[in-house]
């Protein structure tokens, strides 16, 4: 069987990474699209000026895997997330008659709710990583399904964060993750650093996503007149949010890991000020940002108080940060609780089964 696996941000990757090992054990051949000459690297850029600088860029991806499908003539096409590109892809194999699945539910339920019959005719399945999901394609009966969330599985495997400080440590340990792309990085991390100058007796520690994460990420800490104690590293982020006692992390799929890590988390963002005005306007379905949240929110949660602080745009102030941060490490019954309520909200992502073989046998077609 031959299967095109395409994942365009490294997020997706790492699913992609696992179902390509799990279709090459099985014999079928996978193409994606490093195949093709497009590198996860080219293919992330986040916001509106970054996508239009590159506009023709993505027309020649568009055009160069659409004739990947009808010259290669694929037996499957697994798409992961990166919607604005996977789900046209999509779209263009099943019309061609070639079976199309896409990982990840595009957030309708958030925003653009217009989209879900145009959804459910560019694809034959979809693969929800969270349980309120299929509910918004009930129109469409077996089109949608549950699978569990693949994170949530490794962090189960991998054991989760202590609930109580290790007291074998002097020092309390904060996690800083400030994104993966250059642009919020650069609007985030030095506020983050303002926090840091403000906590005591702690170590701090930025597990850079990527390379280019890493240099960017230095060159910040190095060139501030104050200097920040904190340690930079290329990775382990996972191991990291399981360790730490606290962590203020972008808002992205970082949150959603510290929050099945069990790490007390404050969720910052910032963007332009347009971005920012045009999010307020489309973005009606819910009134977080937080994976975790809204979980919680959707899957029964009441109140103003969800397991995860998210301070955003003017409300992301140095000040606000290094306060809650300061908040969980001087109060241990603070802290505590914290991890308990991150703990009931992310349970709810996690099935018997594993997440990734399911998946795989959608896309193969193994799941009548």
């Amino acid at each position: 069987m031959k299967i095109l696996l395409l994942a365009g941000e490294e997020s997706g990757m790492l699913y992609a990474r696992s179902l390509k090992a799990m279709f090459g054990k099985a014999g079928h051949e996978v193409r994606g699209y490093s195949d093709y000459g497009f590198e996860t690297a080219d293919l992330a850029v986040f916001g509106f000026a970054a996508v239009l600088k590159k506009v023709f860029f993505f027309l020649r991806v568009k055009r160069t895997m659409e004739r990947a499908i009808d010259e290669w003539r694929p037996d499957a096409v697994c798409t992961i997330d990166y919607p604005g590109m996977n789900l046209k892809l999509a779209a263009y194999a099943k019309r061609r008659g070639v079976r199309a699945v896409h990982v990840v539910c595009p957030q309708v339920w958030a925003w653009h709710q217009d989209r879900i019959p145009k959804i459910e005719s560019s694809l034959d399945r979809l693969c929800c990583f969270f349980p309120f999901e299929p509910a918004i394609f009930a129109d469409k009966p077996g089109f949608a399904e549950f699978v569990g969330h693949p994170l949530a599985r490794e962090f189960k495997s991998g054991g989760k964060n202590p609930a109580p400080h290790d007291t074998a440590r002097s020092r309390r340990l904060v996690a800083i993750l400030p994104g993966s792309r250059g642009v919020e990085i650069s609007r985030i991390l030095p506020r983050l650093l303002d926090a840091v100058d403000m906590l005591s007796g702690v170590d701090v520690v930025i597990p850079a996503a990527n390379k280019m994460a890493y240099g960017l990420i230095s060159k910040i800490v190095s060139a501030r007149k104050k200097p920040s104690p904190v340690e930079v590293r290329l990775g382990g982020a996972r191991e990291l949010l399981r360790r730490a006692d606290c962590a203020a992390v972008a808002s992205g799929t970082a949150t959603l890991e510290a929050a099945l890590a069990r790490c007390p988390t404050i969720l910052v963002y910032r963007v332009g000020p347009l971005l920012a005005a045009f999010a307020r306007r489309v973005i009606k379905g819910t009134k977080y940002i937080g994976l975790a949240n809204i979980v919680w929110q959707r899957c029964g949660g009441s109140g103003e108080n969800p397991p995860m602080a998210e301070l955003l745009q003017e409300d992301f102030t140095p000040d606000a940060v290094a306060s809650r941060l300061n908040a969980w490490l001087g109060d241990e019954s603070l802290r505590l609780e914290a991890a308990r309520r991150l703990d009931e909200t992310v349970r709810k992502l996690d099935t018997d089964s594993d997440p990734l073989a399911r998946i795989a046998d959608i896309v193969t077609g193994r799941d009548k």
